[in-house]
């Protein structure tokens, strides 16, 4: 009887420990776009989200800018996703990011761009009212796969923000005058009325510490 309850309390206790362990880095990955709807996400602004064979297919209908935010927000992070330019309109990946309330108007951070035309530095850092912060060097101006899907990892560690594109590396900057550090992430169609970009397999692994 001592034997057999000596053992349940084993066994349970092997499953609280397991049950309450850190996770590993590789189960530290998790969705964020179920390829369903658009739930965890907010839009802002007056363009068009929608889903598609499990595709988000964001399409601008008006000339201003338009955004698809987390419902939470990050400070650090490693995000991964892939994204098809339809056309010539510019895009991006926000984050640290914030919003004018009521508004498409960004109060705060920076983004990772996205444009398929050559010279225009996808993978190069922009905003917090400081315009380009970083580019790419010249030979990774064409990594990028024009009307085709491509790969994009991203890291935010602090200051240090890391773009991979396609498996390759173009960017590696720590920032030494960073204004933001915590806020959403943010899809971006540019203002203009050309945008036109398709998202899909996006996941994020949270380091974010408050």
């Amino acid at each position: 009887m001592r034997k057999a309850m000596w053992m349940t309390l084993a066994v349970a206790s092997m499953a609280l420990a397991q049950g309450m362990r850190a996770k590993l880095p590789n189960e530290q990955w998790v969705s964020l776009f179920s390829g369903k709807d658009l739930a965890g996400w907010v839009e802002v602004g007056k363009e068009e989200w929608t889903v598609e064979n499990g595709v988000i297919h964001g399409k601008a209908i008006t000339k201003e800018y338009g955004y698809l935010r987390t419902v939470g927000k990050y400070r650090d992070f490693h995000m991964a996703l892939r994204f098809k330019c339809e056309g010539d309109g510019n895009s991006g990946v926000f984050f640290h990011t914030d919003f004018v309330p009521g508004t498409a108007d960004v109060s705060q951070g920076l983004q990772f761009e996205i444009d398929q035309k050559v010279g225009n530095h996808t993978g190069g850092i922009y905003g917090d009212g400081r315009q380009w912060i970083v580019w790419p060097a010249p030979e990774y101006e064409a990594v990028l796969r024009s009307n085709d899907w491509n790969d994009y990892l991203l890291k935010v560690e602090g200051n240090r923000y890391v773009a991979w594109l396609n498996g390759i590396l173009i960017l590696d900057f720590t920032d030494p005058t960073p204004k933001s550090f915590d806020g959403y992430i943010a899809l971006q169609l540019h203002s203009g009325g050309a945008g036109n970009m398709l998202f899909k397999d996006i996941y994020i692994r949270d380091l974010t510490r408050r």
